[in-house]
């Protein structure tokens, strides 16, 4: 912003300026990495500031979701402000994340597909470490919490963080069921049953194309360090 008015496109002024607001250190670290994923996708440093949670103020009903309210008026200011031209530009002419998807992950991730049981990478996977998600690389599952469930699946009791994923209902097969999705990158990644073993009594079953495993010897050296906390080892180790 040559100008120092603050803004993108169309809409100038401090008002405008992009922010991410966390509330605790989980938070403000994923959000550090998306930021260093952005700028490096892009080639340039990203103005969007990270900063702690404050006072928050709904804004007015109408302004809320409005792109999905509105989405044909929401079209045309996106096209006249410059940043539809921008986003297509950027997704032609950069390594986007879903251009260095596999086919099968692309399936899976964005098409909602499933990989075949038993015939997949991280099914019978036995080593220590995290996984994580193949789009964003947000940490989704711990190696402690992977169970062998029989089903040909990479299947945890649990998420690492609960606010990583998100539930929907799936009809998909005329049975419902609930699909597991990545909070953050929107992928699909499998579905979660109620009969897994205890403690949590939950089957999280993931395609291993939705993910990404981190080793524990590798987990520093990739920025996972904080994560080694798991293991009930100090990061250090």
């Amino acid at each position: 912003d040559p100008a120092g008015l603050g803004g993108q496109f169309a809409d100038r002024g401090p008002q405008y300026r992009t922010a991410i607001f966390y509330q605790n250190e989980g938070e403000k670290k994923t959000a550090e990495a998306s930021k260093r994923g952005i700028e490096q996708l892009l080639g340039k440093n990203v103005g969007t500031q990270i900063l702690p949670a404050g006072d928050f103020y709904p804004a007015e009903e109408y302004h809320c979701r409005y792109y999905e309210k509105n989405p044909e008026h929401y079209g045309r200011y996106k096209d006249a402000s410059g940043r539809g031209a921008y986003i297509r530009d950027v997704w032609e002419k950069t390594d986007t994340p879903e251009k260095k998807l596999t086919p099968m992950q692309y399936k899976v991730t964005r098409q909602n597909g499933t990989e075949p049981p038993f015939r997949n990478e991280y099914w019978d996977n036995k080593q220590d470490g995290i996984y994580v998600d193949v789009i964003s690389g947000e940490p989704l599952f711990f190696s402690g919490d992977k169970f062998d469930a029989g089903c040909g699946w990479p299947s945890f009791m649990r998420p690492i963080d609960e606010k990583s994923i998100e539930m929907r209902e799936d009809r998909s097969l005329g049975v419902a069921r609930t699909e597991v999705r990545s909070k953050n990158s929107d992928a699909h990644l499998g579905h979660v049953f109620p009969d897994g073993p205890k403690p949590t009594g939950t089957r999280y079953c993931i395609n291993s194309s939705a993910l990404r495993f981190i080793k524990k010897e590798d987990m520093k050296k990739e920025g996972y360090g904080d994560y080694i906390k798991l293991f009930g080892q100090s990061s250090e180790q």
